[in-house]
This record gives C-alpha cells, structure tokens and sequence, in this order.
C-alpha cells in the first residue's frame, strides 16, 4: 500500500478531453520525460492508487493531455476532474525534484536557514498572491517566507527537512 510520505503532489486533473478517455493535467512538472514506465498516484475512496499512464501530450506549458490505462471514454476520464496527482518521490530524480514539487507538498517540512538554524515547521502554503509564501510556525508566530527555489539550499526528502539561505534582514520584516 501506498503512504502519502512516499508521494508528493504534481498538480490536479481538470476535466476530461474528447471522449477517448483523455484527461486534462494542470502541473509545472515535466517527470514523465525521465520515467520509462510513468505512473501517477491519486486519492481514490481515501487509498492512493496507481495509475500507469498509456501516452501523454503537452497541450500548454502547465497543462497535459493525459491517457491512463483501462480509463477509455469521457465517462471513465470523468471520475478523475478536479482530483489531486501525485508522483512516487522513488522514481523522480532527486536532482530535479524541487522544482517539479508543488509548493504545498513541502507542508509539514522542518526548515533551517544556515544562520539562523531550525525556522520551524511549513504549515501552510499562500498562493493568493504572485508570489507565493510558505508560512512557517516559529515558535508558535507565523512567519511568512517567500517560497522561491533560489533560497532552497537542500531538501531532504526522506528526513522532510529544507535548507534555505534567507537574505540577511528578510526574516525582520
């Protein structure tokens, strides 16, 4: 069976393309390029399940045509609109994996800043904005940290942990 650690969140199925079985996959990632057999994960009935993905198209930037196994027509395709994908964190490459992750899949991780030490745990994720914030419970404060791949130093995965280089005065707004 499959655990929510040993996964993380790609993006989200929209609605069903055409009447074959496609569905549309709104993500930023590209990991099916470097898997030879892809699969994608999603909540079903509260259980994670494995989908292997039968072929897939870029229709824009951020979105896929997607056609999974044994999914056939839009009826199938339909029971997938608006649900949660996941990818297997052992079959992405490690080198890759920050920038293929939604931001929010990194609740939960313990961050440390190289002067400062353990900032504490992300709790949520704020995309109301154009730019998004990762809010941090600091000793029972939020603190507000601008979620950007040019501060993440490491991220350890396994141990849930992100090291970041905050810019001297940014944690004093």
């Amino acid at each position: 069976m499959i655990r929510k650690e040993e996964v993380f969140k790609i993006g989200q199925f929209a609605k069903p393309h055409g009447i074959k079985g496609e569905i549309s996959l709104v993500t930023n990632c590209d990991l099916f390029d470097d898997v030879e057999d892809p699969c994608i994960i999603c909540e079903m009935d509260g259980i994670l399940v494995p989908f292997f993905i039968e072929e897939y198209r870029y229709k824009t930037d951020t979105v896929m045509l997607v056609k999974l196994e044994n999914v056939d027509d839009e009826k199938a395709a339909r029971e997938f609109t608006n649900r949660e994908v996941f990818f297997l964190l052992e079959d992405a490459d490690e080198e890759d994996l920050v920038g293929d992750m939604s931001w929010d899949s990194f609740i939960g991780y313990a961050v440390i800043d190289e002067r400062h030490g353990e900032l504490g745990k992300i709790t949520d994720v704020d995309e109301t904005t154009i730019n998004v914030l990762l809010q941090i419970d600091h000793h029972g404060n939020e603190l507000l940290l601008p979620a950007a791949e040019e501060l993440i130093t490491a991220a350890d995965h396994e141990n849930k942990t992100l090291r970041v280089s905050v810019p001297e005065g940014l944690l004093d707004l």
